[in-house]
């Protein structure tokens, strides 16, 4: 008689876990995971570029023109956050907006422009992650 109430016990609690797991699982916004992996991607192939040495100028203005687009969705991919968090968001977009506008035609003029986007990148995750 035990084991069976253990049983249903562990049936019963094996469901509402299965439900929470599933409402949970579906209302989740994939929306501020994706900004940031896109952004990293972008990030590394440009820090790739430096490290390797193959700096080529339409393929870093490609790539800066990426980073510089979806850094404006920053904010907007996550509603309700605070106002310091905006700011730090707000400075990311200058830096690559800096870079972006800066042109880099060879490595080391990108490992330059790419210095401060990577800063912003570090303080911000260092403060909110």
């Amino acid at each position: 008689m035990r084991a069976a109430l253990l049983i249903v016990l562990g049936l019963v609690i094996g469901v509402i876990g299965t439900v929470f797991s599933m409402n949970a699982l579906r209302d989740r916004n994939p929306l501020p995971h994706s900004v940031m992996v896109v952004m990293s991607h972008h990030f590394g192939e440009l820090t790739n570029a430096v490290k390797t040495k193959q700096c080529d100028a339409a393929k870093t203005h490609a790539q800066l023109g990426s980073l510089l687009a979806i850094s404006q969705d920053i904010g907007p991919a996550f509603p309700g956050v605070d106002k310091p968090f905006l700011d730090a968001a707000d400075k990311l977009h200058e830096a690559v907006q800096a870079a972006s506008v800066a042109a880099p035609t060879d490595c080391p003029a990108l490992a330059a422009a790419l210095k401060p986007i990577g800063e912003a990148c570090h303080s911000c995750h260092q403060q909110y992650r």
